[in-house]
């Protein structure tokens, strides 16, 4: 009798052993997918907020924040701020550079024309990608060619025009001043065509 119990106590301890060992080796496998998922959603990302804003600087934010979410972190927006062509509900990404222009720089930058673009996509200003930024690329979308006093390069810009046609304007408004942009249709080579894909990118 005595015999049995001890087997079975040697049993019962053998398979206590044998769990605690088991669990022992499994946790440390449930923390590192614990820990590893907690490190992949505090994913931080650094980005640099320029202009009028109160603090400008670069700021840690999580991954999926916002541009206004940025703007918060540097204070808000000062008085003069202009925000018409800064998508403020655009994720930001690692290493990012927002600028926030103020009223004078839009001014300065696209003129007073009442018509407003907005830009999506990320464009390019000097050195530095800006997602946040008016182009030269939109001031130019604003300014026609003046057929009067317009360079050949700049002629040649204009769709439909070619160095041929461009020396041919050129020639003829040294003799002629263009009183109005349908003139441009009398000099040789342009017709009703090309006026139709220029007209609203020239001006006398």
């Amino acid at each position: 009798m005595k015999k049995i119990s001890k087997i079975i106590i040697t049993v019962v301890i053998f398979l206590f052993l044998l769990s605690a060992c088991y669990h022992k080796e499994e946790t440390p496998v449930i923390t590192e997918e614990v820990e590893e998922k907690e490190e992949q959603e505090e994913e931080i990302y650094l980005v640099d907020i320029k202009g009028s804003v109160s603090k400008p600087g670069v700021y840690e934010v999580k991954k999926g924040s916002r541009v206004m979410d940025v703007i918060e972190k540097a204070g808000g927006l000062k008085k003069d701020a202009n925000t018409d062509f800064l998508n403020l509900s655009k994720k930001v990404e690692d290493g990012e550079i927002l600028w926030v222009y103020t009223d004078k720089e839009i001014k300065t930058l696209i003129g007073n024309t009442p018509t407003i673009q907005y830009v999506q996509e990320a464009c390019h200003c000097p050195d530095v990608q800006n997602s946040a930024c008016v182009s030269k690329e939109t001031n130019n979308a604003n300014t026609k060619v003046n057929i009067n006093t317009a360079s050949l390069e700049e002629l040649m810009t204009l769709s439909g025009i070619g160095e041929a046609k461009a020396k041919s304007i050129i020639t003829y408004r040294q003799k002629t001043k263009f009183q109005k942009i349908e003139d441009i249709k009398n000099v040789s080579g342009i017709g009703d065509s090309v006026y139709e894909k220029i007209k609203d990118a020239i001006t006398v």
